[in-house]
């Protein structure tokens, strides 16, 4: 039976859903509570600049192949990708870096020219990693989180060690050198935690980094976004722009619709891509699944400060992404997970479209996106932001060898605050829960809520989890759980 439904925000799980939901024959409108759609696929565009300012990173490309495939379509009649190559670099100080190319014969090298005999441990790594990703992508990840008899396959049976150890005792086992560990255990932070709370069996994320590589879609990761909002729009799905959500209207235990700006949207079905604790405060309290001591015990993937800066340069000696891992990693874990503060001296990361896409930036200038990892909840201010970026300019200086700080045009930052003005994000997190061993599959927060009729969720705080991929998988089980 046809039916209306609303969807509140609009990022990757509310539009995947959206689709798949207009394509069974349902009547969809999204409501956006900011100027753009794509969530916190955001957009900056400034003096000839662009800026993608929330995900930077296309992995996992055969998942945005299977989404645009259950439409008839294919990436390519949206958006045109180019394979990274080198992939990205991490630096161990200044004129120590490895290369991750795009060719596994080039990683292998550069892990032995590393460490002795590491490339053929490495084969044997990814060997398990593509196994642990084929068994993922096929048993595991499109699964609805309902049961966990969804997690036991024959298959998933003969891996549960791989459960129960973690990733940071897998990659040590057979790496030594500390600059190969924390590059192996890298992956695992766009799952949110620390590589010891990180199942073993994720190390799947490892082959999605070597064996599947990393792509730039031209114009930036906004193309994606664009494009899913044309499929959506192709297959009937409406949009509402500066539509804010302030109300789910619930009656005898159903959702009848959603407040926004003062007027009420009437609804058969209400799916929330917004924030799932937030959106459950839009609900009477008797109503919410999870309570504040629910949230609060939770672990939650890192929040993040931002630095969005037009350069009146091009930059030297450094790829489009870089990875800059010449500080303690250790340390800067704990700063976000143990004891949370302010890293006295911070793990980032830097983006440099441009490099790659001169779309992105005016002739003979660079767009330069920096990230420093943190503790969501985290103190804010003016003052933080400005040390940090005087930090990150001082170490990318170091580096270069170039004199940045004279030829930056402009810069913007971006932070906890505006992670919960911008995207209601509980404590400023930015990419969810993260998938530790009791925060995986059928222990995250449901997509269908067990207190109100016809009311769902999709998005990284539920199934599967943090991450692009994973959002479009999550959009598409929501609605198959809706149905027909």
């Amino acid at each position: 039976m046809k039916k209306k439904i609303v969807i509140i925000g609009s990022g990757f799980s509310s539009l995947a859903s959206a689709s798949y939901l207009a394509k069974l024959g349902h009547q969809v409108q999204i409501y956006e509570k900011n100027s753009t759609f794509g969530g916190r696929a955001r957009q900056l565009k400034k003096e000839g600049f662009t800026f993608d300012m929330g995900p930077s990173w296309y992995w996992m490309p055969d998942v945005f192949e299977k989404f645009f495939g259950d439409f008839g379509k294919k990436p390519s009649d949206y958006y045109s990708l180019l394979r990274l190559d080198p992939g990205y670099q991490v630096f161990f100080g200044k004129e120590d870096a490895v290369s991750i190319g795009a060719d596994m014969d080039q990683i292998y090298q550069a892990f032995e020219n590393v460490e002795k005999g590491s490339a053929q441990k490495l084969k044997a790594f990814i060997d398990k990693a593509q196994e642990h990703y084929r068994i993922a992508m096929d048993k595991l990840v499109y699964r609805p989180g309902l049961s966990p008899l969804e997690l036991v396959t024959s298959e998933t049976i003969k891996k549960l060690r791989y459960f129960f150890s973690n990733i940071k005792a897998l990659v040590h086992k057979d790496f030594k050198n500390p600059k190969l560990q924390q590059i192996l255990q890298f992956p695992v932070l766009f799952l949110g935690a620390k590589p010891e709370n990180t199942p073993a069996f994720y190390n799947f994320m490892n082959y999605a980094d070597f064996g599947l590589g990393t792509w730039h879609p031209d114009r930036g990761m906004y193309s994606i976004v664009e494009g899913m909002v044309a499929l959506a729009k192709e297959l009937g799905v409406s949009f509402t722009a500066n539509a804010p959500v302030n109300k789910i209207e619930v009656e005898n235990g159903q959702a009848k619709g959603i407040w926004v700006n003062g007027k009420f949207i009437p609804a058969d079905v209400v799916l929330s891509g917004a924030d799932y604790h937030h959106s459950e405060t839009l609900l009477p309290k008797k109503y919410r699944m999870y309570s504040e001591s629910y949230w609060a015990q939770k672990t939650f993937a890192p929040s993040s400060l931002l630095f969005y800066i037009g350069l009146d340069t091009k930059i030297q000696k450094l790829s489009h992404h870089s990875l800059f891992f010449d500080v303690d990693f250790d340390a800067h874990a704990a700063a976000i997970y143990d004891t949370p503060h302010w890293p006295e001296k911070p793990l980032f990361y830097a983006n440099f479209p441009s490099v790659t896409d001169p779309s992105m930036a005016p002739e003979g200038k660079e767009a330069c996106f920096l990230l420093i990892p943190l503790a969501p909840g985290l103190e804010d201010t003016p003052e933080w932001r400005e040390k940090y970026y005087h930090i990150l300019l001082g170490r990318l200086e170091d580096i270069t060898g170039q004199k940045l700080k004279d030829k930056v045009l402009f810069k913007e930052s971006f932070c906890v605050n505006d992670f919960v003005s911008e995207y209601n994000s509980y404590k400023g997190n930015a990419y969810g829960m993260a998938n530790t061993l009791f925060q995986t599959a059928f222990l995250r927060p449901k997509l269908k809520s067990k207190k109100v009729e016809n009311l769902y969720f999709t998005g990284q705080l539920t199934v599967p989890g943090p991450g692009v991929p994973p959002a479009l998988i999550s959009g598409k089980l929501v609605a198959g759980l809706i149905g027909n």
